[in-house]
């Protein structure tokens, strides 16, 4: 797919001919961020900052954000957004010891979960692709049925194994390290690698990507929308429910419906910051990593400078949202603006800008030319 069919897809980018460093804070400006973030708040902290501790604490508790933040990605990839991923959470999370306590193993329980994840991301999916509900509204709505099954099943009150009827392995998939480094962090980052190998260098990806710019585009030049679309959120709701599952295994045989709501905003603040770096103006795996990281040793590195001030996080979510989406916005409409100005490509089709240096052709038409056409002219039509 040419770059023409999507304008919001390089709506980031440093236009051509620009100065390098304008381009590498562009690209890599999000890389830059968190090595500062870094080393300010290791130099004004150095005892509690920047020691293996605080990374092993930092990189386990968030290794749940980070694969939320992917299942965020994969329909925004696509055009799409998924809010049910915090509610679909909490289910699986009450899911994955309920279904051991009724006396299934472990291994079936993931595996339903898994599956039952599948199944939520198909029926967001019809939703969105046979009923043609927006995805926003869709997946807001079954995210509000699936907190409401949360709470049926639980009673409002927690679950817990209090006669050890879990398996010890289970607990053991978030318990578990390579090295320094934490099991569930690892599990993270392998979701992160496979999921930029498929982005970017995979025909799926580019399909994926084809589908998020222009989908009627890409119906046209033999993409199956509809195929890409259910695919993705079906793997949305799939990395959900293994969040859901690590929730579990960390929670000690005490599980509770509340939990997993409070994941959504964060992992929107990760999609959507991830997305204005690496691959400027396009959702991207490296970029939402790098949205998880700036969050992580923001809020770290704030609640350790001022203790006590418990709305650091949320505060410093929504503001980053925020800010996010406004670079976002204002680089699309800045880019808009120049196509509108660009000189049309075909000669003498309109006439040339104020100060625009074409010189006039030698031979003057012998009659006035034609009026536009009124349906090309409506107000808000496509270029």
């Amino acid at each position: 797919m040419s770059t023409s069919t999507s304008l919001q897809s390089t709506a980031l980018e440093p236009p051509r001919g620009a100065p390098w460093y304008r381009r590498l804070l562009t690209v890599y400006g999000m890389v830059v961020l968190t090595v500062v973030l870094f080393i300010l708040f290791a130099a004004l902290r150095p005892d509690t900052f920047a020691t293996l501790l605080n990374f092993q604490l930092l990189a386990a508790s968030q290794s749940v954000l980070l694969i939320l933040a992917f299942a965020v990605t994969v329909p925004m990839v696509a055009g799409k957004i998924d809010l049910s991923i915090g509610y679909g959470l909490g289910l699986w999370q009450v899911m994955a010891l309920s279904f051991q306590l009724m006396g299934l193993d472990y291994r079936v329980s993931i595996l339903l979960c898994l599956l039952g994840g599948a199944v939520i991301g198909l029926a967001n999916a019809l939703l969105v692709e046979l009923a043609q509900v927006d995805a926003f509204i869709a997946t807001l709505a079954t995210g509000q049925v699936i907190y409401a099954i949360t709470f049926w099943h639980t009673g409002g009150r927690q679950i817990t194994d209090s006669s050890g009827q879990r398996a010890a392995a289970f607990d053991g998939l978030s318990r578990w390290s390579l090295g320094p480094v934490p099991g569930p962090f690892i599990i993270a980052l392998a979701v992160g690698v496979a999921l930029y190998l498929v982005l970017e260098h995979l025909p799926v990806g580019r399909y994926l990507y084809a589908v998020g710019a222009n989908a009627r585009a890409a119906e046209l030049t033999g993409v199956p929308r509809r195929k890409y679309v259910i695919g993705a959120m079906v793997t949305s709701g799939v990395l959900t429910a293994l969040a859901g599952v690590i929730v579990a295994s960390r929670a000690s045989g005490v599980v509770q419906s509340n939990v997993g709501p409070e994941y959504l905003l964060p992992a929107l603040t990760a999609a959507f910051l991830g997305s204005t770096t690496i691959r400027p103006g396009r959702v991207n795996a490296a970029g939402t990593l790098l949205g998880v990281a700036v969050a992580t040793i923001g809020i770290s590195g704030l609640q350790q400078l001022l203790p006590g001030r418990f709305y650091l996080e949320p505060l410093f979510n929504g503001l980053t949202l925020v800010a996010a989406i406004t670079i976002a916005s204002l680089a699309s409409r800045r880019r808009t603006a120049r196509a509108d100005a660009a000189p049309p490509a075909a000669a003498g089709s309109d006439p040339p800008p104020p100060g625009h240096d074409r010189a006039p052709p030698s031979t003057p038409p012998s009659t006035p030319s034609a009026p536009a056409d009124p349906r090309t002219a409506t107000p808000g039509s496509q270029p």
